[in-house]
């Protein structure tokens, strides 16, 4: 089964289908939530920084391996005949 979900462009994961654009939607909400949850607990901007980052980069952890199981892989280069 092909899952052409997200495209690489560089290091980003670029989506391609509404599946991809809705797990790209998903992530950047929960990103928001954690971030208004965590300051909500936090006494001060370094505390909420600090505690912000180790969730944003599991958030792009678990996006980059989605993305990277269903990326669309480029067509192989035909070897051309001199």
């Amino acid at each position: 089964m092909k899952l052409n979900w997200f495209t690489r462009k560089g290091i980003i994961y670029l989506p391609v289908s509404i599946i991809g654009w809705i797990i790209l939607i998903i992530a950047l909400a929960y990103t928001v939530f954690t971030f208004i949850d965590i300051d909500k607990r936090s006494h001060s901007v370094s505390d909420t920084l600090i505690n912000f980052v180790f969730n944003l980069l599991l958030i792009g952890l678990v996006y980059t391996l989605i993305a990277y199981f269903t990326e669309k892989k480029p067509a192989p280069d035909l070897i051309k005949n001199k």
